[in-house]
Formats: C-alpha cells, structure tokens, sequence
C-alpha cells in the first residue's frame, strides 16, 4: 500500500505538489520584492498584505469554497453581514488609504460586498466630492457619517432603462419650483425609470440623481442632486418608487433595483452646486466645462483598471499553477519517461504566460492611473475653492487627458481580462467548469464591468473620435496637441508608408516598439479623418477606426507607464525579468493581436512579422517558463484570496479539489431530495401491467370473439 498525503491509496498517486514545490525552491529572484514592485511601493505592498491577514483571519470577512455554493437569498444575507462588519472597520480605522486597499481586497475576492460598498462611498459620495461645495461635500460625507457607513447610505442614480451611456439624453426632470425654493423631481415616463441602481432595491436612504434642470422652462442639461429614498424607519418617502430588478448574470449578492419618482421635492440645496448653481431668484450659472458634473464616474472607472490587474493576476495564478503541476501524455520534454506537465509544452506557454505579462503591465498601469486621478481631483478642487480661473482651466485640460485614458483603459483592459478569465478556465480542462475552483462565478461577476460605467464600445469611441478630431487640427491648422494625444503632433512626419519596425530586434527595444504604436495609432487616426470627411463629416463613419484608437491608446498607455518603472526600478535584479514580461506583452498582446492594423499601415513587414509570432514568442516564453511559480507567487495571494481547489499555494491540486467536493457535498447523502422521481421510474411496472394487459393475447381471444 501507499499512503498519500490525504488519503490512502493501493498505488502510488500523482504528486502535483512535488513539482509546483520543487520549482518554487528553485526561483531566480525573491518574491517579496517583487511584489513590491506589483503594488508599486514596499509600504503599499505591506499594507496590502497587512490587510489580506486581518480579512481572512476575520470570522466574518473570511471566505472558502462554500462561498461558490450560496443561493442568491444567502449572498444577500452574507454580504449585509460583511457591510456591517466593515463599517465596524471604518469606525476605528486612523487611515482612509488603509481602508481604500481593503476595498480593493473586496473587489477581488468578494465583489459583491466591494460593490455595494463602492456605490456608497465611492459613487455617491463621489458625485458629490465631485459637484457639490466643500459645505455640501462635508455635510453629506461626515456630518452625515456616510463614510463610515452610517446614518444614511448612498445609491448612484444614473442610468436609466432608456438611457445608459447617452448620459446627456438622461429624461428625469428636476424642475425649481421659484415660489417654494424647490425642486420637484419627476419620472416623466417608464423609459425615465432609473435601472440597475445598485442599493436601490432593499439598502439605499439617499440617491445621488442626475435629472434634467428645468428653469423657467428652460432645459440646462443634465445636473446632480441629493434625492431622499427612504426615511429613518428604511421606509420609502411619499413620491418614490423603488423596486428590484431581478436575476441577474452574477452579483446577486447586490441588490439592484428601480427607482420612478412621482413629483418628489427636494430643497434647493439638495442641488449639488460646485460648478452649475441656481440661486434663490432662479439665476442659473452653468459650469465651464459640461463633462466636470460626470467626474464622479472617473474613480468608478480607474477602480476597473486596478480590478483587472488584481483579477488577472488571481486567475493567471489558479491557471499556471495548475499547469505546473497537472501532467497530461508522455513526450520527448520528460526525460524520466513519466507525463508531460502542461506548462512544458509550447504551446500552453503561448496559451498562458501572455496572460501572466498582462497582469505585470496592468499593474504599473493601474496604479498610475489612480495616482493621476487623486491629484487631478485635488487641484481641480483648490482651484475652485479659490476661483482661480487659470488653473481651473488648466485643471480642466489635465481632466481631457484623464477621461480619454481613463475610458481607453476601462474598456481595454475589463475586455481584456474577461478574455483571460475564461482561456485560463479552458485552459484548466474538465476542472475549470467547476464552481468550486473560481472562474465560473468570477466570470459571471466580471463581465457586468465590460458594460458598467459606460458601455465599452461607446467608451472606445469617445476616444477615437477626439484623435480623430486631433490630427485634422495638426494637419489643416498645425495646431499643437497636449497631455496623453500630444505623440499626434508627428502627424506630418509619419504619414507615410515608412516601415519603422524592421526587425525582431525592433520589436525587442519596448521603446522602439511604444513608438510604433504611436505612428500606428496616428497613421488609423488620419485615415479615419479622411472617411468623415467622405461621409459628410459622419463620425459613425469610423466606429472600427475608433475602437482599434482605443484598444491601442490604452495599450500605449500601459506599455509607456511599465517601461518608465522599470527605469525607475530601485530593485534593479528585477529587471531582466519584468523586461522579458514587457517584450512578451508587446509581441502576443500587441504585435500579434493587431497584426492587420501594425501590416497595413506598414508599420510592420509581414517576414518581421512572421519572426516575431512564430520565433521571438515562443523564444520569450521558454525563457520565462522556469520561474513562473516565482512570478506567481509575486502577487502574494494566499489561499483565502485565490479561493480555489485546484490553484492553491501548496499545490496539492487533487486532493485539495477533492476534499472540498466532498466536505461540501457529503457522500453519506446517498439520496437525494427528489430520488423519488428517479425510483418511480426505474421501478414501474411492466407496459402489460400499465395498460392493464388490455393488448394481450388474453383480452384479444376475448375481443376478437
């Protein structure tokens, strides 16, 4: 007899553990520093590690298997129990940068309390950091004790069930009533009707509203205000109706609902008037910059990018430890004769480890963004505060760049890692499919933030059109472009057919190979100016040119952003590894993926191109393969974070997998609740007994008579 690890067995088993364990004692470079490098600072990494103890420690916080076994009643139940838990958190937390990370943590672990959370403090307060006063914004936020959950909660209503990303089309009216200095807020119609509010159902008290302003009959746009839903009691306040909307694809642990208002009136200073004010008289001062009132989707949309590095580093992890440690068919690469793991045939290399350089070069890219963001908001804010014209404006221009970054590297990189969660699912075989090793459920919660916030789509195209808009003003007007579009004052010099990439080693050079995505991006953008002009100046004309713009831009962005950490890097031994993992990123996820584009804009020869996807991948690949535990291991997610059998850190895949099958679904229970069925089945009678022998030769030598 052999004994394994869990279980006794006549033979001896597969021993995944031994391989993933025996490569991890062999890493090249240290782990931990490596997540420093991942969570862009040695502090920010302990924080983050400091936190992931105290939530899996946490009675209530903490997560297993079972999780992927709740019905939606029970996800409800278990995620108001973690709200409550938090807010406990936020009352006696010093530091709010602390209590961001475990947001962040949620968000990946349990995203369903992360975004019931996150439309709270997030989204409703962010509208209002981002459109009311400093009065407004202190007495919502802390004079109320919203931010730490408690007194009111906020839900964020925009949406509605005829409009979502046409947020300017929006048909809820918030007309001044001048004689009571009100406002009365009304859903004129059932397309009006505020959807998909997450909290609206069963949590929210208040809702920040965007409705149209209506004074003295004149329509000002789309505006914000404070709206009450419910009173101290959690019943609903005369005028409102709320509602849930149902089943959902995944997150039903969040309780989305429906919001109709019936002539609600709100006071005046309900409005949220940072920017657009309306005085007691009915005088209306608009903002100067429309775009300023849907800055509080920004942080919603930068938390996106940071939630795909995080997810994508979560189940490129769950997909390469399995494939280090599950063996499948005998080849010449085992030389001992016994079967092959799946991470040593090239092509599972190609299939996964591009994956793996998405989530390195997420990360650099994410963090940058919400450090871009932070400061961004804080200057526009002091700029207001002091009427400071000159640097409002300047705040304004600097907030142009972040919502063309912002919205091509939401929509990228969600899509993106919707793509990755499910190759590395497939990739895992039989065992991807099951529930109780992650990527089910987590697609499922995932792709609902490919349309969140904007549909990514439209998003895509609210970026190219700008280029597109950009290059005709550098090349009819020579006008100079600035902040993230600025590379499009080139314009002249690269309209051309120039190769500029005419070598593997080319491509090699991250440099090299950013500034070709820049002349491929101009080169897109000029020929796109010359289809609106073919159709009568029509952007709807260039919806492709657009989204390749976008899908790039963000590409662009990530890889410019990584190669100036690396340079930065103060953990210099690092380098050669991030350094493959850039080229890695720019020949599977860029090169190849936009081969059409980078070879018809002559960008890229079809014979370089041809080296770079059948030699230099493959190349990269092998040469990353011995330490890809190591660089697995770099995200530092425990077992509690990766909340999957087969992806656990020891990598004891079959055992673990099988003894979480078995302890959540007990094989004493030998029958089930409708086993009837099944008996009565298999146990009927006879056809003769059943029709009561009326066709046999009985009853026919009687009937025949």
């Amino acid at each position: 007899m052999s004994v394994a690890t869990g279980t006794v067995n006549s033979a001896p088993g597969p021993n995944p553990q031994a391989s993933i364990q025996a490569e991890r004692a062999n890493s090249s470079f240290d782990p931990t520093v490596m997540h420093y490098f991942l969570e862009s600072s040695k502090a920010k990494a302990e924080d983050f590690k400091s936190v992931c103890q105290q939530m899996e420690r946490d009675p209530i916080l903490a997560n297993d298997a079972s999780y992927y076994d709740l019905t939606k009643a029970e996800q409800r139940e278990v995620t108001a129990r973690r709200i409550a838990r938090i807010a406990q958190y936020l009352e006696i937390s010093p530091d709010r940068k602390t209590e961001a990370t475990r947001n962040a943590v949620l968000n990946l672990y349990d995203p369903q309390v992360g975004t019931r959370i996150g439309v709270n403090l997030g989204l409703f307060l962010g509208c209002i950091r981002g459109n009311g006063t400093v009065a407004q914004q202190k007495y919502w936020t802390s004079t109320k004790e919203t931010n730490n959950l408690k007194g009111i909660y906020g839900c964020f209503g925009m949406t509605e069930l005829a409009h979502g990303s046409n947020v300017a089309g929006l048909e809820t009216t918030a007309t001044f009533d001048q004689d009571t200095d009100e406002f009365v807020v009304n859903t004129p119609h059932i397309g009006a009707t505020k959807w998909w509010i997450g909290g609206a159902a069963h949590s929210a008290t208040h809702c920040s509203v965007y409705a149209r302003l209506i004074v003295n009959g004149e329509d000002f746009g789309v505006k914000t205000f404070v709206v009450p839903l419910r009173d101290s009691n959690h019943n609903l306040m005369p005028g409102v109706s709320v509602g849930d909307i149902g089943a959902k694809m995944g997150r039903d642990g969040i309780d989305n609902g429906w919001i109709q208002f019936s002539s609600v009136r709100i006071p005046r200073f309900f409005m949220l008037q940072k920017f657009c004010k309306v005085s007691r008289d009915g005088d209306v001062v608009l903002p100067p910059l429309e775009q300023l009132s849907y800055s509080a989707l920004l942080g919603g949309r930068v938390q996106m990018v940071m939630d795909s590095f995080r997810w994508s580093a979560r189940f490129a992890t769950i997909a390469l430890r399995y494939a280090v440690g599950r063996r499948q068919f005998k080849s010449s690469a085992q030389a001992d004769g016994s079967e092959t793991q799946l991470l040593n045939y090239p092509l599972h290399q190609k299939r996964l480890l591009p994956w793996l350089a998405q989530a390195y070069v997420f990360s650099v890219g994410a963090w940058k963004m919400e450090e871009t963001l932070a400061v961004t908001l804080d200057e526009l804010d002091i700029a207001v505060e002091n009427n400071d014209m000159k640097a409002i404006m300047k705040s304004i221009n600097d907030m142009k760049s972040v919502f063309i970054d912002s919205a091509a590297n939401k929509s990228t990189s969600t899509w993106l890692t919707a793509d990755l969660i499910d190759q590395c699912r497939q990739s895992c075989g039989g065992h991807g499919y099951s529930s109780y090793n992650g990527f089910g459920k987590a697609f499922n919660d995932w792709v609902v933030q490919c349309t969140w916030e904007g549909d990514n789509s439209v998003l895509a195209m609210s970026v190219g059109k700008p280029f597109i808009k950009a290059v005709v003003e550098v090349l009819k007007n020579g006008k100079k472009q600035t902040g993230s579009i600025s590379f499009l004052n080139d314009a002249k010099a690269v309209d051309n057919k120039d190769l500029y990439l005419r070598s593997s080693s080319d491509v090699l050079d991250l440099k090299k190979s950013l500034r070709a995505i820049e002349i491929l991006i101009t080169r897109i953008a000029i020929q796109g100016s010359h289809i609106v002009a073919e159709n009568n100046n029509s952007y709807d004309s260039v919806g492709a040119s657009s989204l390749a713009i976008s899908k790039l831009k963000a590409h662009h962005y990530m890889l410019k952003e990584y190669i100036d950490r690396i340079e930065k890097n103060e953990y210099k031994e690092l380098n050669p590894y991030l350094l493959k993992l850039g080229q890695l990123y720019v020949t599977a996820n860029v090169i190849e993926k936009f081969s059409g584009e980078f070879v018809s804009n002559y960008v890229i020869s079809p014979e370089t191109l041809n080296e770079v996807i059948n030699k230099v991948t493959p190349k990269i690949c092998a040469e990353l393969r011995p330490d890809v535990i190591a660089l697995t291991d770099s995200f530092q997610f425990s077992d509690f974070i990766i909340n999957s059998a087969i992806g656990k850190h020891d990598g004891n895949i079959y055992e673990n997998y099988f003894g979480t099958v078995k302890q959540l679904n007990p094989s004493k229970l030998t029958k089930a609740p409708y086993s009837a069925e099944f008996e009565s089945a298999l146990n009927r009678s006879s056809t003769d007994v059943r029709e009561r022998f009326e066709r046999s030769g009985v009853a026919g030598s009687i009937l025949s008579k």
